[in-house]
């Protein structure tokens, strides 16, 4: 069987992420939640003007975050599929993966006060 050419396998790649995306979207609360946030946050970087380097911190943050998120999502399917049963050896993997969901969201809600308190206030 013949090698795909590199283009091909490339379209059919991104076809994949954009269905994994779109699929995360649709059925993740938490990922749902954190895309209204950053529709938000969006619209306030247009009222308030922020700069080029604000919206590139800013938009840093929110791929860090959901991309995050989708990765934590997959973890906790993975994990529910390979061990269906409660195990606390898995509950501590999902926390740890929840964790850097977390941390993330912490330092890009920092991101968010140090852009738009001075513009509030």
């Amino acid at each position: 069987m013949a090698e795909e050419p590199f283009v091909t396998n490339r379209l059919k790649s991104v076809r994949y992420a954009l269905r994994g995306a779109w699929l995360l979207l649709r059925t993740e609360s938490s990922i749902q939640i954190q895309a209204v946030i950053a529709a938000l946050v969006t619209v306030a970087g247009f009222y308030y003007g922020i700069s080029a380097v604000e919206w590139m911190v800013q938009l840093l943050a929110i791929g860090l975050v959901m991309g995050l998120e989708g990765v934590n999502t997959a973890v906790e399917k993975l994990a529910d599929y390979v061990q269906p049963n409660h195990d606390p050896r898995i509950g501590r993997l999902k926390d740890i993966s929840a964790g850097a969901v977390m941390i993330a969201s912490v330092l890009a809600s920092t991101v968010g006060l140090i852009i738009y308190l001075p513009k509030i206030f």
